[in-house]
């Protein structure tokens, strides 16, 4: 199977199953010296963590993380950084009743196409645990970008119809309620339309808001490499992620050049913008105000209700999905998210320290 890696410079390699021995990464390319912990992994990974709260899988997994490689004295070595996160509580048996036939929403019958294989354990590598790669791998980015004064947060922006309202913005609501908005207003709204679709045996989709402040202008490439293509392709290799939007999105072709465009000021000496309509990116470079990107998630497929759906012999029968699943998976996909985008802010950052030469000069003492 091709596709299992992302990055040029900084580059990760996730592998693993769902109902496998484990999952893990392995992340090439990180300099030498940056301070690293497996605590520094674990609080990303605590944050998609199963079983924490009712709008989550019951599967119950301390995803504690194990730094294999790549470390030493508290230190990265320059070496591949090799992360284990060992699965404890599978249970195989849940998805017996489904060996057969392709579930409705679900990777099954186009990786069966595919491979003419699948592994029907919770779906194999096109399960959502996949992402236990990302964020280890992610929160290795992150503490890379910390070090260059680079941030990036993500949140829950909507949940179905449920809107969180940007003039009540509080960050540290974000991670005090069950849904990761940061409005508490519209939190409560969402848990309350969560539990409608709960008792409907329905689920529920949503878009993830991710913010990249303190990137300096000039991180892109103006062709096939723009920071905004990049972070686009890696947020649609995140599963059941079915749209992306960089700034105003699609909102920008209802509006006009006039509005649209983002007028330039003298700030501190420095050129910056009067308002970010761009998302913070132009013609694929960033500009140094903050990048703004949207994933759109869907409702997660697995879901109670009985299902019309064919085996893999070509038969139409119905189906009901057994087992431990998300009602939403927004929740849990902000952090994959905000991983997502830190190593592709990250990778193209270091790519960028060779696009001049007097930059050339300065890393060399020249």
């Amino acid at each position: 199977m091709a596709g299992s890696s992302w990055g040029t410079l900084l580059r990760m390699t996730t592998w693993g199953e769902s109902h496998g021995s484990g999952l893990g990464a392995v992340v090439d390319g990180c300099p030498a010296g940056l301070p690293l912990c497996e605590e520094d992994i674990q609080r990303y990974l605590d944050r998609r963590r199963p079983g924490q709260s009712r709008y989550t899988t019951k599967r119950q997994e301390a995803d504690r993380a194990e730094i294999l490689s790549g470390v030493f004295e508290g230190k990265t070595t320059g070496t591949p950084i090799s992360i284990l996160v060992r699965n404890t509580d599978q249970r195989s048996r849940d998805y017996s009743e489904i060996m057969n036939l392709y579930r409705p929403g679900h990777a099954d019958y186009t990786f069966d196409q595919k491979y003419g294989f699948r592994d029907y354990r919770g779906g194999g590598r096109s399960s959502g645990r996949e992402t236990i790669g990302r964020v280890a791998a992610g929160a290795v980015a992150a503490k890379l970008l910390q070090e260059l004064g680079v941030e990036v947060i993500a949140y829950a922006r909507s949940i179905g119809p449920v809107e969180a309202d940007m003039g009540r913005f509080d960050r540290e609501e974000i991670g005090r309620n069950p849904v990761c908005m940061p409005d508490a207003e519209a939190a409560a709204k969402a848990e309350a339309y969560l539990q409608e679709q709960m008792e409907r045996q329905d689920s529920a989709g949503g878009v993830v808001e991710c913010v990249i402040r303190g990137l300096p202008a000039g991180v892109g490439e103006p062709v096939f490499e723009k920071l905004d293509a990049c972070l686009g392709h890696a947020l649609l290799s995140i599963g059941a992620v079915k749209g992306v939007e960089i700034g105003d999105g699609f909102a920008a072709a209802a509006s006009t050049g006039s509005v649209n465009n983002d007028m330039f000021y003298i700030k501190d000496g420095h050129g910056a913008k009067r308002t970010n309509h761009a998302g913070g990116i132009l013609g694929g470079i960033s500009d140094g105000s903050d990048v703004v990107i949207r994933a759109a998630f869907k409702p997660t497929p697995s879901i109670a209700r009985p299902q019309r759906t064919i085996t893999r012999q070509g038969e139409e029968t119905e189906a009901v999905i057994r087992g431990r699943h998300d009602p939403i998976i927004v929740p849990r996909a902000v952090v994959v998210v905000e991983a997502m985008a830190a190593f592709t802010a990250a990778d193209l950052l270091l790519q960028g320290l060779s696009s001049r030469l007097d930059s050339v000069r300065r890393a060399l003492g020249r």
